[in-house]
């Protein structure tokens, strides 16, 4: 990857943290809550400055980013029973504190989508359809017993039509990944003849479905610009929808099928590196590159695990159900052991993939 598409993705990264603590920090300050320090990054300070109440920094590492309030701040002279004190408000406040970074997170997110479709474009296919670029070189692939041949185009499976976008080659992978063993119809353009074949996806080692083909947009992939503000919008609310719905996907696997799922587990430096690579073809791929990141990171904040989000959100639940909060030593035992967790499991996904990264290896040949 280029050294400047690599910055495209970190900057990009580093705009959604940015957003997402921004979240934090607006509705903290809409309601009156004191908040003392908002900062992008972790580790050392490389700038700072000094507002009537919040102290703003950049540090050194941009992957990261807190909203610091004064409520444990043992230097802070506000008196503990101050009620515009985080922990003195009333839950539901606090909680549209702590929720508000995922909030940002999801609206920017559909921002980037509008900004894609109705600004700079996304890319189609001049042509309806997907197309078959060749089968698998074994001849007795389960497309090649159906009768499928390279250079076919999949007009439509089971009587659902695909048009231009780029996303109905993915369609139609997860049909054929969840109709393993169970016959599927395909409408077929092979020249001037329209053809219906049958096939049945066979299971491989993961439990999906495969038929053995390497698909591709059919015809000339251009950008296209949907002028119609309207229109934009609910282009971009249907691929909203389209990337939430395959995380949720993503997420039901790692639950049902942890063993391999993990494995496929990504940290900063893959991210990176798959950002830099969407970054190198054209703005639009970069820019639906941060919008499924920043749903990701909504997603992944709102789990009920400690030290996230919906770990605080969870303390909060408890604590209406109960009438009163957990005692402190519990909440800082749970927080900090699910922060070790956390930075452990990040440190080792870094060096992971770092030294898988291509630049790396060749230091060590």
């Amino acid at each position: 990857m280029s050294v400047l598409a690599g910055l495209a993705a970190i900057a990009v990264l580093a705009v959604l943290i940015l957003v997402h603590e921004f979240g934090h920090f607006i509705a903290a300050r809409s309601q009156g809550i004191y908040v003392n320090r908002f900062s992008l990054g972790f580790g050392p300070v490389l700038w700072k400055y000094q507002g009537a109440q919040t102290e703003y920094a950049i540090r050194a590492f941009p992957l990261g980013g807190f909203v610091g309030f004064p409520d444990d701040d043992p230097d802070s002279n506000i008196p503990p029973d101050d009620p515009n004190l985080l922990r003195n408000r009333p839950i539901l406040d606090r909680a549209i504190v702590i929720s508000a970074g995922v909030i940002a997170n999801l609206i920017f997110a559909y921002f980037l989508l509008v900004t894609q479709v109705g600004v700079v474009g996304i890319p189609q296919a001049t042509q309806s359809g997907v197309l078959i670029q060749q089968l698998a070189p074994n001849m007795s692939s389960v497309a090649a017993k159906a009768g499928i041949q390279p250079k076919d185009v999949i007009l439509a499976v089971n009587n659902r039509e695909f048009g231009t976008s780029l996303q109905e080659i993915e369609a139609f992978k997860k049909i054929i990944q969840t109709h393993a063993g169970k016959p599927i119809q395909l409408e077929i353009a092979r020249g001037d003849q329209k053809l219906s074949l049958s096939v049945t996806p066979e299971a491989n080692a993961n439990g999906e479905g495969s038929i053995g083909i390497q698909l591709a947009p059919n015809g000339k992939v251009e950008r296209h610009r949907t002028a119609n503000p309207v229109e934009a919008l609910k282009v971009s609310a249907t691929k909203f929808q389209w990337i939430v719905l395959m995380i949720l996907q993503g997420f039901g696997q790692l639950i049902t099928n942890f063993r391999e799922t993990a494995s496929q587990v990504a940290g900063p430096v893959k991210i990176v590196e798959i950002g830099a690579s969407w970054a190198q073809n054209d703005i639009s791929n970069l820019l639906f590159f941060g919008a499924l990141i920043s749903i990701n990171l909504a997603f992944i904040n709102i789990l009920p695990l400690p030290a996230l989000d919906g770990g605080q959100l969870a303390f909060l639940l408890i604590e209406g159900l109960r009438g009163k909060p957990l005692p402190n030593r519990i909440q800082e035992g749970v927080m900090q052991t699910g922060l070790v967790l956390l930075l452990g499991l990040g440190i080792f996904l870094i060096v992971k993939e770092t030294t898988q990264l291509e630049w790396v290896q060749r230091l060590f040949q």
